[in-house]
């Protein structure tokens, strides 16, 4: 039997809008990275001084910061577990073409990371891909614990650091940071040439991709993609509307918690404790939430229907990611339009959501004439050729 990958009656509209979703998620926190002297600045928290950005900053820090990278790890982890399942259906050895196409993940990412934007994840998620390999034919159960064993290790560490340093309950103070550091990056992409801008990337990837960068990934997006997979084996979203109350009881109850621990910071003092919850715990709370959210919409036909320019976009969701990256270097930096440290964080949420527009957009122009997103194809094509000549 020859193995395919998904077709176009076997997508779950849900989770293709949660792709849509998270796309627009990541470009509003992205936006900071592609016009501020990031991952220089130590605590964005403290770098705005104006009112209405720090205004600004705040509802993005609460309602999208640290909630939807963990959104798209679980569908990420979702996604690889349900070829997994259609593999085990099929009698077709997974492990012929789950580590490839992390592979070619792993080298889009790559050159992504260095010809165009340093912010790249797409490397880490082809890393943490496959350590999951290495957990993916364990039960739903088993997948839960390990991920929540694995984070709950992470938080127990720096918990219990921050107590034993006695800063748990000191209140955040400005962090130094390293002028000379910030002043290369925006002369770099604010004033420099394309080979400008590629030095001073390979200066921010040495920050981005740096052991502690990695070992930190293992222990929270790998865990969010265990979590991601165990919902795949108990198939939560393919059994949406048997599963409703459940749904809504999750919508209701983690958008509320995950609000509340996010906001707590703002609310009271903001401590590095108070800090390291919003982030770490509020945020994957608030994405579970927002998940709920999206599938209870989908159960209203409506709703389904003004939801699925959401869903070309997620068909398409690795294509549009790289265009962002294209579209955003070449708008802030100086070898395209120069507004690099020249917009406000209204101004950059303003053009997220407008980018995010006309790729809605090309999304539905696309699917008019093609059935996948052109990057989309290629990773196709690259991965399962080969596998379905010797079935």
């Amino acid at each position: 039997m020859n193995f395919q990958p998904t077709t176009l009656q076997e997508r779950i509209s849900s989770l293709d809008i949660l792709r849509g979703v998270s796309l627009l998620g990541i470009l509003l926190v992205n936006m900071f990275a592609f016009y501020l002297p990031m991952p220089h600045i130590l605590d964005l928290t403290n770098w705005f001084t104006d009112a209405k950005d720090i205004i600004w900053h705040q509802t993005l820090d609460i309602y999208v910061q640290s909630s939807f990278y963990p959104l798209f790890s679980m569908l990420f982890g979702y996604g690889l577990t349900m070829q997994f399942l259609k593999a085990q259906q099929t009698g077709t050895n997974f492990y012929k073409f789950g580590p490839k196409r992390l592979a070619i993940l792993l080298c889009i990412g790559l050159l992504h990371a260095f010809f165009i934007w340093w912010g790249d994840i797409l490397t880490t998620y082809a890393f943490c891909g496959f350590f999951l390999l290495l957990f993916i034919r364990f039960s739903g159960g088993w997948l839960l614990t390990f991920g929540l064993v694995i984070n709950g290790f992470m938080h127990l560490f720096l918990i219990a650091l921050f107590v034993l340093m006695g800063v748990a309950n000191s209140e955040i103070e400005n962090l130094a940071v390293d002028i000379t550091t910030i002043k290369n990056a925006i002369t770099a992409y604010g004033t420099g040439n394309w080979m400008d801008a590629f030095l001073q990337r390979l200066v921010d990837l040495s920050v981005q991709m740096s052991p502690e960068m990695w070992i930190a990934a293992i222990m929270t997006i790998l865990p969010y993609m265990l979590i991601g997979a165990a919902a795949a084996k108990w198939r939560l979203l393919e059994r949406a509307k048997e599963l409703k109350v459940f749904w809504m009881i999750i919508a209701i109850s983690f958008v509320a918690v995950g609000l509340f621990i996010k906001s707590a910071p703002y609310i009271f003092t903001r401590t590095y404790l108070l800090d390291y919850l919003k982030v770490y715990i509020g945020g994957p709370i608030l994405s579970i939430g927002y998940i709920a959210i999206i599938v209870c919409l989908c159960y209203l036909p409506f709703a389904l229907k003004l939801l699925k320019p959401l869903a070309k976009a997620g068909r398409m969701s690795l294509t549009l990611y790289i265009m962002q990256s294209i579209i955003c270097t070449v708008m802030f930096y100086n070898f395209g339009f120069g507004l690099y440290g020249k917009v406000d964080v209204q101004m950059g949420t303003i053009i997220a959501i407008g980018i995010f527009f006309i790729q809605i957009v090309f999304a539905e122009l696309w699917f008019t004439k093609f059935k996948q997103g052109p990057l989309e194809l290629l990773v196709k094509k690259l991965t399962y050729k080969k596998i379905s000549s010797e079935n």
